[in-house]
């Protein structure tokens, strides 16, 4: 929540995000989307809200992008929401925010969801306290990526576990001068949480069950411990590694100076340009895990949601449900690239036709962990980030580390 004087001072701002809105266009109900930009031809998404119009007489819908930076949209989402902006109607949302913002009566509730709709996970964390406050517009989650062409050369199969990915990486990487073994993103952000949280799912552990914190766990130890190795031990992955997000990272891969890369989907594209100099060289595989564990790639994605505050519930929902259906999530699949969050798509011809990588990340998506579901989820980040970032910088021991986490979190969710 925000303090109180950030409060009174942005109502100004709600207030004036609301300016020059009207009611009706033209006699019709008028109902105002907000998102962020889309990096692609904006006119698809255009004409799904003409189709959706058409089918809905005296219904208009308006479109309004926001930043493409999360924090950014997320500022402007708490600071709205919490004045209780009727500025807007229809929003869409990342992932980690819809606990936070239902929590805070910010959502409207949308029902029950279908059963086996949508991938597990997203409708995981759709729901708070047994309810879905958004539908999962698109999904996201962690790949590994691999130069196919030098695993061939030297007779070697992409890795199945953490442990197989040290002794590829090793023995590959000391036979090609300036070749990093293994690149992701270890810098203190949001994304090192999603790196950490897929050696600690990998090995059956976690961050919170059934309410309680549970992160300084044996399973978690070892995880961790693990993917400190990497930097400081076996060497795979550069000291530099405590730098990255997922461009620098992308581009080093991309470059033909690493064997394997942890990134998101989107990166596919880049290494498909004729002119990469991976270009064919690339392969994908899920993510390893532990021995007696399974992949665990951490969840992203977007989702739409309805202005708990918006003058026109009934439209709201129709527009949510219209956009997350399975004719909307193809035809945003093929132009804009989204992976659908709906799995009954990952076997549809059409959409396979056009963009068959699609087809070969349904095991992944199926297998994705969401982070933490917790109104808190802001905070309990902000302290993974720290604890996470001072484990592979080598400042505190893997076990410290997670202790001084566990203390921390129980703390934020003991004052909730």
């Amino acid at each position: 929540m925000l303090s109180r004087r950030r409060f009174i001072a942005t109502l100004g701002a709600a207030a004036l995000a609301g300016c020059g809105r009207p009611a009706r266009e033209r006699g019709a109900t008028t109902l105002v989307f907000k998102h962020g930009k889309l990096f692609g031809d904006p006119r698809a998404l255009r004409a799904l809200i003409d189709e959706f119009e058409r089918a809905h007489p005296g219904v208009a819908v308006r479109e309004e992008t926001l930043p493409a930076s999360s924090d950014e949209q997320h500022q402007f989402y708490a600071i709205n929401l919490q004045a209780r902006s009727e500025a807007f109607d229809v929003l869409a949302v990342d992932i980690i925010w819809v606990a936070g913002f239902a929590r805070a009566g910010w959502l409207r509730e949308l029902g029950a969801l279908e059963p086996g709709a949508f991938f597990d996970g997203p409708a995981e964390a759709v729901t708070w306290e047994g309810k879905a406050y958004a539908l999962p517009w698109f999904v996201d989650a962690g790949l590994l990526y691999y130069r196919k062409d030098l695993l061939e050369k030297y007779g070697l199969a992409p890795p199945e576990t953490w442990h197989d990915l040290v002794g590829v990486a090793r023995e590959v990487a000391g036979r090609v001068p300036g070749m990093h073994g293994f690149v992701w993103q270890g810098k203190q952000y949001e994304g090192l949480v999603c790196n950490a949280l897929e050696y600690l799912h990998s090995n059956g552990g976690a961050v919170l069950a059934d309410g309680r914190v549970v992160l300084d766990s044996p399973q978690n130890r070892e995880a961790l411990a693990l993917m400190t190795d990497l930097v400081h031990r076996y060497r795979v992955t550069p000291a530099s590694v405590t730098t990255a997000t997922e461009e620098p990272s992308r581009h080093l891969f991309g470059q033909g100076r690493a064997l394997f890369l942890r990134n998101w989907p989107y990166a596919w594209r880049a290494f498909q340009d004729p002119s990469s100099r991976v270009h064919g060289k690339v392969g994908i595989a899920e993510l390893p895990r532990f021995p007696d564990g399974r992949s665990a790639p951490t969840l992203g994605g977007w989702q739409l949601a309805v202005n708990a505050a918006s003058l026109h519930q009934e439209e709201s929902k129709a527009l949510v449900k219209f956009l997350t259906g399975e004719k909307a999530q193809r035809r945003l699949a093929v132009a804009y690239g989204f992976q659908p969050a709906r799995p009954a798509l990952y076997r549809d011809a059409e959409l396979l036709a056009t963009q068959p990588f699609v087809g070969r990340l349904a095991r992944v998506f199926a297998a994705a962990r969401p982070r933490p579901v917790t109104p808190q989820y802001v905070r309990v980040s902000q302290v993974l980030q720290s604890d996470f970032s001072a484990a592979i910088s080598g400042l505190r021991t893997p076990q410290a580390a997670l202790a001084h986490a566990q203390r921390r979190i129980e703390a934020i969710l003991g004052a909730d």
